[in-house]
């Protein structure tokens, strides 16, 4: 059988950012679909460069616990992996549609199908629905509703802001929230101004990023007048000029998020159907008051 890699950003400075990758690879590994399943990190231990030598394995499903194509997964990882012939076209991607190259690392004499990120899978489409459904403790949550998908944003990487519109886009032709909007926290529209955006008065807010830190802690509250201070804590919702808001965390933190990983790895070609059953049946969303 082969291995999985998950690998993620990590962080010395918030102890929580490597929660998501550890509590999704627990899942995975519970499901067997995997002979190892190991983490690995770029500010922590275990780090990218050594997490294959750790492995018996001949073969490994790298995905990266990333939201969106550019430097770390373009550049970063396959460096640090040491995979021979690795080159950006091999996905083939315009910037949210990345998915698998096979190449080999030499040194280690392993075949690696390096997939593209969790974030640009279309299935996180559903992951942030659910989130939205975790929220408001509501699994048809949605009619009379509003859903703000917020993203970073930055000029120095154009796909941060394509992984948000991708999927906020996605939600819109479900036709199941009655206003769908992508907002940012560094560029227009911006999150701070939420309540000019929308006419629902109850709004949810899924911030698309893996692991719950200082943006989606601090910064996003604060912005969007949910608190003046983060440190005295807010209540879900908070009504803000008029509008209920239902803010959800780091959608990377919603156990679907396995799901999300393991169609990575079937994407590539390995053998999921099972363990991809095991953990719908264990993520999915319970049903108000359960």
């Amino acid at each position: 059988m082969p291995a999985l890699v998950i690998v993620a950003h990590g962080s010395h400075l918030n102890p929580g950012s490597h929660g998501p990758a550890f509590a999704h690879a627990d899942t995975v590994r519970e499901s067997g679909a995997f002979a190892e399943v190991r983490e690995a990190f770029w500010k922590e231990e275990p780090s990218f460069r050594e997490v294959l030598r750790t492995l018996d394995s001949e073969e490994v499903y790298v995905v990266p616990l990333f939201i969106s194509e550019g430097y770390f997964t373009e550049q970063v990882i396959p460096r640090e992996l040491r995979l021979d012939d690795w080159d950006v076209s091999l996905w083939d991607s315009s910037g949210t549609d990345a998915d698998t190259a096979t190449l080999t690392a030499t040194d280690v004499e392993k075949t690696v199908h390096y997939c593209g990120p969790a974030g640009t899978h279309p299935s996180m489409t559903d992951v942030i629905v659910q989130r939205a459904e975790s929220v408001t403790g509501d699994p048809d949550v949605g009619e009379d509703f509003g859903l703000a998908v917020v993203g970073h944003g930055t000029d120095r990487n154009e796909n941060s802001a394509k992984a948000v519109k991708y999927h906020a886009d996605r939600i819109a032709e479900m036709d199941r929230f009655s206003e769908v909007k992508a907002l940012f926290m560094d560029e227009e529209p911006e999150v701070d101004d939420v309540t000019d955006y929308f006419e629902s008065e109850d709004v949810v807010v899924v911030p698309l990023f893996i692991a719950d830190g200082y943006h989606t802690q601090e910064d996003i509250p604060e912005d969007m007048g949910l608190t003046d201070d983060y440190r005295e804590g807010y209540d879900i919702p908070t009504t803000v000029e008029g509008h209920r808001i239902w803010y959800a965390g780091a959608v990377g933190t919603e156990p679907l998020m396995a799901d999300v990983i393991l169609e990575r790895a079937a994407d590539a070609g390995a053998d999921v159907t099972e363990a991809l059953d095991i953990v719908r049946r264990r993520t999915a969303t319970p049903a108000a008051g359960d």
